[in-house]
């Protein structure tokens, strides 16, 4: 259990750096001058791939590790849980 919260934090540490990577790599994108505007969209779009292909998916496969994905869903039976309706009766033959 122990090691397991160990390599969480490390994973959280290394999104954490992913994440200010590509960060710091768009605001060097927009900080360069108009003659170097092809390096510019290199670094701007390479800190959009950073973000949203390497850190999100990560971070998402991390934090929803052990959760059950029925409790986010939305399906008829949460709809008229949150709405305080009883629950549709099906007809059993």
């Amino acid at each position: 259990m122990v090691e397991n919260r160990k390599k969480r934090t490390r994973i959280r540490y290394l999104v954490l750096l992913i994440v200010l990577a590509s960060i710091a790599a768009i605001a060097y994108g927009f900080s360069l001058d108009e003659s170097q505007e092809i390096l510019a969209n290199k670094y701007i779009g390479s800190g959009t791939l950073g973000l949203f292909l390497v850190a999100m998916p990560l971070f998402l496969f991390t934090e929803s590790k052990g959760k059950n994905f029925k409790d986010y869903m939305l399906t008829d039976e949460s709809v008229r849980r949150m709405q305080g309706k009883p629950p549709k009766e099906t007809k059993e033959d």
